[in-house]
């Protein structure tokens, strides 16, 4: 690849941002992002609600001028080989790579839109954007009533932040335990203790049914004229606002906020209109190409042998593959081998680290080796399959993780597995 080479790279987040600086001088590259924030970190965000970090703190290392910012792809001519954007201005690509990411997942609720309506009821957020993030920081404050929807890794994020900030916050989890993606019963039941000590009231098995709204009349001292402002409660004179969550036993949950924490979904419009192939996301090979030839997709969009990764480890694998396919030195991408960490923290009851990696969840035949400590909150399991170690999960203390994800990630037996359980790193 030349720089005469037109790159565009449409999605400023981790995965386009790391193929730009990857890329350099390789090649003259142009990066379409949506969002007008200066690029940032989405694994962070929890930290900004949670007023661990200022926004700035999350900010990416600065892209220069590849990056035009506040700009939307809304159609890639692939005959024409140009990306058409919301501005009125055309980008001609030789080589077009999608890092588009996915959005909130948002569950089918009654009360959640209007009929024919495209806007949430005020106090009703998702957590996946800055914008959404910044929203909800704003709509908290000690004693506001919270309700999470979701128990995965999102909405445990989101709960723990809210309740740093002082809100009563309930999780509503449909599944039988938190992170039950990530996580095995006794881990899970860890994480719900840590959690209620932090002031988190959890309710799982609990499938929500619908949202109850309410249109506050404007003030009476509007008619009188002596000014105008917001009713007490926050919420414009004829726009919706949230009151409750009704569950599917019709329990009613009062709530000032609810967050939407639901996973999410790939971005896959612009290819699906284009004609490329999609399933759950864009499909490519293993050189990350999509159907056509000349375009690539990565990050939360991409699915990579029928997997769609949704972490910004696999996103940054990825974009380091693509730099090394377009420089001219292609490695097969083989898949992403994902460890998942999250710190949760809370005055008074110090905090909680975890981790998960591979499979935890043992199939029949397999090993499973555990160790827990009640008095420290420690919790460790791994999963072995003949001599290998393919799974393991890690509460409270993760001095040892390194060492085990790197015998999983190497695929060879651990030479001697009690020592990478209980190595402590001299504490």
């Amino acid at each position: 690849m030349t720089s005469e080479k037109r790159v565009v790279v449409i999605g400023g987040g981790l995965a386009g941002l790391r193929l730009a600086d990857r890329l350099g001088p390789a090649a003259a590259v142009t990066v379409l992002g949506e969002e007008s924030h200066v690029p940032y970190n989405r694994v962070l965000l929890a930290e900004v609600l949670a007023g661990r970090y200022a926004p700035e703190v999350t900010a990416l290392p600065a892209p220069g001028p590849a990056l035009r910012r506040g700009v939307r792809a809304v159609r890639v001519d692939r005959a024409e080989r140009a990306v058409h954007c919301d501005d009125g201005t055309v980008a001609p690509y030789d080589t077009l790579v999608l890092a588009t990411g996915s959005n909130a997942v948002l569950p089918p609720l009654r009360g959640l839109f209007e009929p024919e309506g495209r806007d949430l009821p005020d106090g009703v957020h998702a957590f996946r954007t800055m914008d959404d993030c910044m929203a909800l920081s704003a709509a908290v404050r000690p004693g506001v009533r919270a309700v999470v929807i979701g128990g995965g890794l999102l909405g445990v994020s989101a709960a723990r932040a809210l309740a740093a900030r002082g809100a009563v916050v309930v999780l509503a989890q449909q599944g039988e335990r938190l992170m039950e993606r990530h996580l095995d019963a006794d881990a899970s039941a860890l994480l719900a203790t840590h959690l209620t000590e932090l002031g988190v009231e959890i309710h799982t098995e609990c499938r929500v049914r619908g949202l109850t709204t309410t249109v506050p009349a404007p003030p009476a001292f509007e008619a009188r004229g002596s000014g105008g402002g917001a009713p007490g409660n926050g919420a414009p004179p004829g726009q919706r606002r949230v009151t409750g969550v009704e569950l599917a036993d019709g329990y009613r949950l009062e709530a000032d906020v609810v967050v939407l924490a639901c996973g999410v979904r790939p971005r896959t419009g612009l290819a699906r209109a284009a004609g490329l192939e999609v399933r759950t996301g864009i499909v490519v090979d293993d050189h990350l190409r999509t159907s056509d030839p000349r375009i690539h997709a990565i990050g939360d969009c991409a699915e990579h042998a029928g997997q769609v990764y949704g972490l910004a480890g696999a996103a940054l694998e990825q974009a380091d593959a693509l730099a090394a396919v377009l420089t001219g030195a292609p490695a097969p991408y083989t898949g992403t081998r994902a460890l998942t960490r999250l710190t949760l923290g809370g005055a008074g009851s110090g905090s909680l680290d975890l981790a998960a990696f591979g499979e935890t969840t043992p199939r029949p035949g397999d090993d499973v080796v555990r160790l827990a400590d009640a008095t420290r909150r420690t919790y460790r399991k791994v999963v072995l399959r003949g001599d290998l170690l393919v799974g393991g999960v890690l509460l409270g203390e993760l001095s040892t993780v390194g060492a085990l994800a790197r015998t999983w990630e190497g695929g060879e037996p651990p030479h001697d597995l009690f020592h990478l359980l209980t190595d402590d790193g001299g504490h």
